[in-house]
C-alpha cells in the first residue's frame, strides 16, 4: 500500500496556498501526509498553510537540497512533489499507487490552465515530449517511491533543472510511469511574461542545460528574464 508525503514547495503563494491544500483534502483524509516547504515568503503563505497542512517547514531558497531535507522529514513510502500552482486529477492518489505497482516513479500529463489557445498546444508538447524522452518536468507533479528516492540521491543540489536532474538519475533505474489523467497548472507565468517569449526562453535554457551549460550561470539568466514578483516556482 501507497502512503504518499506530498511535498509543496512556496514562495509568496498567499494568493492560492489555502485553495490548493483545500484541494488536496481528500487524500489527506486517505492517509496523505502535506508537507509545506516555505522558502521564506514575507505575504503569509505559512500562516495560511499551518491549518491545513500536516507540516509546514521553513527551507532555505532553492530547488534541490530544500526538497530533500523536507523529504527527509517525511513519513510516506512515496513522496509527491507538487507545484502550488498545480491541481492534481481526482484519485490521483490511487493513480499512483497503481503506476507504482509497475514503476519506481513517474509523472501526469500535463494541462495549462488559461485563456491563450496556444497553451493546449505548449502543454501538449510537453507530454510528448517527456513520453519520448522520458524526462519529466517540475510542473507534471513528479512522484517517486522512497526507496527509489535515496537510491538515486534524491535530488541534485542545483538552482535550476533540478526536474531534468532528478529525471536522469531516476531514468536509469527505468523510465517514468506516465499518466495519461492530466494535472492541471497554471498558465500565470506564461500570460505574465507572454507565452512565446517564456516558451522560447524555456527552450533556450534546457537546449544550453543539455549542451553543458552551468545550471547557475542558466539560474542567473532566468531571474533576468523575470518580473520582480517571482513566485516559489517557474523553472523550465
Amino acid at each position: 500500500m501507497v502512503r504518499l508525503t506530498i511535498v509543496i514547495p512556496t514562495l509568496n503563494e498567499a494568493a492560492i496556498i489555502a485553495t490548493a491544500l483545500r484541494a488536496l483534502a481528500p487524500l489527506r483524509e486517505r492517509g496523505a501526509e502535506i508537507i509545506v516547504a516555505d522558502g521564506g515568503s514575507g505575504d503569509g503563505t505559512v500562516r495560511l498553510a499551518e491549518p491545513l497542512a500536516d507540516k509546514v517547514i521553513v527551507v532555505p531558497r532553492g530547488r534541490g537540497a530544500p526538497m530533500n531535507a523536507v523529504a527527509a522529514l517525511g513519513t510516506g513510502n512515496a513522496f509527491l512533489f507538487l507545484h502550488a500552482d498545480t491541481a492534481l486529477p481526482d484519485q490521483a492518489d490511487r493513480l499512483i499507487e497503481a503506476a507504482l505497482t509497475r514503476r519506481a516513479w513517474g509523472r501526469f500529463d500535463l494541462r495549462i490552465a488559461g485563456r491563450h489557445p496556444l497553451l493546449a498546444v505548449i502543454a501538449r508538447m510537453i507530454s510528448w515530449r517527456s513520453r519520448l524522452t522520458g524526462i519529466a518536468s517540475g510542473d507534471q507533479a513528479i512522484f517517486v517511491s522512497r526507496g527509489a528516492f535515496i537510491v538515486v540521491g534524491g535530488f541534485p543540489d542545483l538552482p535550476l533543472m533540478e526536474d531534468i536532474a532528478i529525471s536522469r538519475r531516476l531514468k536509469r533505474l527505468c523510465r517514468p510511469a506516465c499518466i495519461g489523467t492530466p494535472v492541471v497548472t497554471s498558465g500565470r507565468r506564461w500570460e505574465r511574461n507572454g507565452v512565446i517569449r517564456t516558451t522560447l526562453l524555456m527552450w533556450r535554457l534546457r537546449l544550453a542545460y543539455y549542451l553543458g551549460v552551468a545550471p547557475a550561470r542558466l539560474a542567473a539568466l532566468y531571474a533576468s528574464e523575470q518580473p520582480s514578483t517571482a513566485q516559489s516556482h517557474t523553472g523550465p
